[in-house]
């Protein structure tokens, strides 16, 4: 199989009439090279269906069938999803192991088939969310690798008691482990972005509740960070109705009320919660 490469790339924009949107978080990756580091490092095997979000022209989509016993695309742009089959066919061989679906990945509820990895250059505005509602979504996601924005990545990353750690981290916590997987060079896309980029992977683990349960842990998150600085007995009052109130559940969790969010693991919002409120 033949991977696009970067003169490929800007052909069929030009021949589409696209100019990447900053909106819509359009930075297309023009290396071949990365696009096949990413699969590896995401781990795919003949086995895997995998997802992409917003594959743009194709770069990584055709990198991922090369390995994955299909690739789901979904794209929110009409024009480049309805030319993306006609790309794949043209450079793979095996056409029938792939599908495309023109919507928004924040509004995707079902596919046709269910995936196994998720390997996406997501967009910088909305990566945190669309990777919290498809963990939250599509349980048969197992593993996977983003590239999103270097301070996202960071974020997502982060260990507790660092300035990264914050919503983001805990969130995601809730549903795998994430580490960092590294960094690419802006030079890999067109037009070149303004920021830097990173790879951030996951593995998810058995669940840490059931749904009630990750309702209430993600409000105690919310309300623990919405003034980071804040000890916990005070952030967490508006919930309790008091900061006494809060810090008589906070000791009987076995928290210092104290401490502020930021020291706390999933696993600590998950004893709080359970207590109730």
């Amino acid at each position: 199989m033949t991977l696009l490469g970067a003169a490929e790339i800007r052909e069929l924009a030009q021949e589409l009439g696209i100019k990447p949107a900053k909106s819509l978080g359009q930075n297309f990756v023009i290396d071949a090279n990365v696009c096949r580091k990413i699969v590896r490092t995401a781990g795919v095997t003949s086995s895997d269906v995998a997802l992409e979000i917003g594959p743009g022209l194709g770069s990584l989509t055709l990198a991922l069938l090369e390995e994955a016993k299909s690739v789901i695309a979904v794209e929110i742009d009409e024009r480049l999803a309805t030319r993306l089959p006609e790309t794949v066919q043209k450079h793979n061989e095996s056409a029938a192991t792939f599908s495309v679906i023109h919507q928004d990945a924040l509004h995707l509820k079902k596919l046709p088939d269910a995936p196994t990895v998720l390997v996406a250059n997501l967009p910088y505005n909305v990566s945190v969310p669309v990777l919290l509602h498809l963990l939250e979504i599509f349980p048969t996601l197992k593993s996977g690798v983003v590239m999103v924005q270097a301070e996202v990545a960071d974020r997502l990353a982060a260990k507790p008691g660092t300035k990264e750690y914050g919503i983001p981290s805990v969130k995601a916590a809730w549903w795998a482990d994430l580490q960092s997987a590294g960094s690419v060079s802006r030079s890999i896309f067109w037009p070149v972005p303004g920021v830097d980029s990173k790879l951030v992977s996951f593995a998810r683990h058995q669940p840490l509740g059931d749904e009630a349960l990750r309702l209430k842990v993600f409000t105690l998150i919310d309300a623990a960070f919405a003034q980071r600085r804040k000890m916990l007995r005070s952030a967490l009052s508006s919930i309790y109705g008091s900061s006494g109130a809060a810090e008589k559940v906070l000791i009987e969790a076995g928290i210092d009320p104290t401490l502020r969010g930021e020291s706390l693991l999933v696993n600590d919002f998950c004893t709080i919660a359970r207590i109730g409120f």
